[in-house]
């Protein structure tokens, strides 16, 4: 009991000790980012200035301390991306004890998959998503109204659009590790796909801030790609699972 007790105290505080690490980590990759804040809000905001709006493209905040959190919301967000690298090694190195060898290597090979799905997610929702779902937002009922766009409003928008999509781009990953698993299959995954339709579209109307169909198509449509992606590579996992057991019943 004593030991067991040890035991859970020892992980216990290597726990501890890598989250420390973790929110070190954020705050120095906030700091740095802190510095750089106009030209991430810049960067941001892009989609929405080359719509040419009827104020020149100038963001207004109408609240005292508007600017400075969005400055420190967009330094945050930056320092977790900054620090994603140190967080997905301490979080590797935390459950690897536990894990088997055939574990460990699926493990440490699926980081870099994750990552790359992620930006890419993040990219097709910055360069494919925002344009057209920011030009229907802001020149709806043009002859109405001038929009003045809040700094607060447009970068809360752009980082929920590019988090989800960055999200969203995981589903293969995650149908592939599931089948390795062999928690589901190539087949039960396919006879969940007149479901899937929905469940895209459902996300669709989540994810994109507008009601009109072709944004929400435009989300939909990747997603129903990605879902016929990850059969294929649960049809991959199956026959490598196979494999395995053959090989370990010889």
């Amino acid at each position: 009991m004593r030991s067991r007790e040890q035991t859970f105290l020892q992980h216990l505080g290597e726990l501890r000790r890598r989250v420390f690490i973790c929110v070190v980590a954020v705050l120095v990759g906030s700091a740095a980012s802190f510095v750089f804040f106009e030209q991430l809000i810049e960067i941001l905001v892009q989609p929405a200035r080359d719509l040419n709006l009827g104020t020149g493209g100038d963001l207004i905040y109408t609240e005292v301390t508007e600017l400075l959190t969005t400055a420190i919301k967009v330094s945050i967000v930056a320092g977790l991306v900054l620090a994603s690298p140190v967080i997905i090694y301490q979080a590797v190195m935390f459950v690897a004890p536990g894990l088997t060898g055939r574990e460990k290597r699926y493990l440490f090979g699926f980081m870099p998959a994750v990552i790359s799905a992620f930006a890419g997610g993040v990219a097709f929702a910055y360069f494919v998503l925002t344009p057209p779902a920011l030009h229907f937002l802001l020149t709806f009922g043009g002859d109405v109204a001038v929009p003045l766009i809040r700094v607060s409003n447009i970068v809360n928008l752009m980082i929920r659009l590019l988090f989800w999509m960055g999200l969203a781009f995981e589903t293969p990953l995650v149908m592939y590790l599931l089948a390795q698993l062999g928690i589901v299959s190539a087949q039960s995954l396919s006879r969940f796909r007149r479901y899937w339709v929905v469940v895209a579209f459902v996300l669709a109307a989540i994810i994109t801030p507008t009601v009109d169909p072709f944004n929400q198509a435009l989300v939909a449509g990747p997603l129903l790609v990605l879902y016929e992606v990850g059969i294929l590579l649960a049809r991959i996992a199956g026959r490598s699972r196979s494999k395995s057991k053959a090989i370990t019943s010889v």
